[in-house]
């Protein structure tokens, strides 16, 4: 059968859940909604890459992380799978691979694995691709019949990097595994098969062999992001096959969060944000959740729940000395530095107050908070002198917005 003949198909035809299946026998066969809702963010644990997520899963970190992840409202879950994982423990990866499924299944979020292989598979010159044949079959006997399982990305980026000698071969192979995984999946109805593109030129060229279109996009501007969702939906459009963003957001291409989330929800093309957790490998450029809960920066679970920073002219300037809290911060701190026997509880106190003032207002960097420095400095030994230079920094970033001196 071929699958989405429209982005919201008629009632008549057969629909994909982008959360779990349900779970009567009865439903199984039907499952609604349209992708244009998928808000999802790719996983990987905390403590390392793929490969060590698996090589240490621990079932309880595991699931308080999805717990994060459901307090944003995260519907589904992009987790890449490791071969070498499987390789050194098979049956530990098969346990942890379908609790993961399992997990994410009761608390309403869907899964795309993303498949990868040796590269002796990939050098298997033809058909019938015995290993990568093989390797499909395991997964699919595995987790094939879970309700969690939403997608099979069957190829993580084939077309990447765009100048390397073998991408031809890459998408080849990637083309080779969606007819592989379709014709192994017996489920009805079947999962649907998409394969994770660079470039939305190359998931328009290989559309014919996917259920569901899916492209990333790490443009540095609006402009260019709607651009690239424009063309994937004029695309989607006629040929009546669905379309998704499999990766979204990173700090270091200019990239952010806030925005990219923004404009995909705008646009109503469903998306996964690079990615959960503020990882060991992706952590100093991508990352929502630390470990404990803490967020790299607010604005990112805020937007993943539909509230963005107003950027329009009816903005409203904070105005710290409203009440005087600025002057009255800026006095007593430089009363404190000017005694050097003052005791040291004190000069934290107004250190706190002043980067409370600071914060709040957003009159600086929040890159290195200025309430984290002060709290680094309380709970350490005291140091007079590194909380002197604190506290004069603040007070020189706190001067301009006194209202009179």
């Amino acid at each position: 059968m071929r699958f989405f003949t429209a982005i919201l198909p008629a009632v008549s035809l057969l629909f994909f859940n982008i959360g779990a299946r349900a779970q009567t026998p009865a439903a199984t066969d039907f499952v609604t909604t349209d992708f244009s809702a998928i808000r999802g963010v790719n996983f990987c644990a905390p403590e390392g890459h793929h490969v060590e997520h698996w090589l240490h899963y621990n079932a309880k970190d595991e699931e308080r992380y999805l717990d994060y992840a459901k307090k944003i409202n995260v519907n589904q879950i992009r987790v890449f799978l490791s071969r070498a994982a499987y390789e050194t423990n098979k049956d530990a990866f098969r346990q942890n691979l379908q609790h993961f499924v399992r997990a994410c299944q009761a608390r309403g979020i869907g899964v795309m694995p993303v498949v990868s292989y040796k590269s002796e598979m990939f050098n298997e010159a033809a058909a019938p691709y015995p290993q990568s044949r093989a390797w499909a079959k395991e997964l699919i006997d595995t987790i094939g019949h879970e309700p969690g399982l939403a997608f099979w990305d069957v190829f993580n980026e084939p077309d990447y990097p765009p100048g390397a000698t073998n991408k031809a071969e890459r998408v080849a192979y990637a083309r080779v595994m969606a007819n592989i995984f379709r014709e192994l999946d017996t489920r009805k109805p079947r999962t649907p098969i998409t394969i994770g593109f660079t470039f939305e030129k190359t998931m328009e060229e290989n559309a014919d062999v996917v259920d569901v279109m899916s492209f990333h996009d790490y443009s540095p501007t609006r402009e260019e992001i709607r651009h690239e969702i424009n063309a994937a939906q004029a695309f989607s459009k006629k040929t009546g096959k669905a379309v998704i963003n499999t990766e979204i957001c990173c700090t270091g291409r200019a990239n952010p969060y806030d925005m990219a989330i923004e404009e995909f929800s705008n646009a109503h093309m469903g998306f996964y944000v690079w990615e959960l957790f503020v990882t060991k490998y992706w952590g100093d450029v991508h990352g929502i959740f630390y470990e404990d809960g803490t967020v790299r920066d607010p604005a990112i679970p805020a937007a993943m729940l539909g509230f963005y920073r107003n950027r329009g002219t009816n903005a409203v300037l904070e105005n710290p000395d409203r009440e005087g809290w600025v002057t009255k911060t800026v006095t007593n701190s430089q009363k404190w530095l000017a005694d050097e026997s003052a005791p040291y509880a004190e000069g934290l106190k107004q250190a706190e107050i002043a980067a409370n003032i600071l914060e709040a207002n957003e009159l600086v960097g929040m890159r290195d908070l200025p309430t984290r420095r002060v709290m680094v400095l309380r709970d350490g030994k005291e140091d007079r002198k590194a909380l002197r230079d604190l506290l004069g920094e603040f007070v020189k970033e706190l001067e301009p917005y006194r209202k009179a001196k």
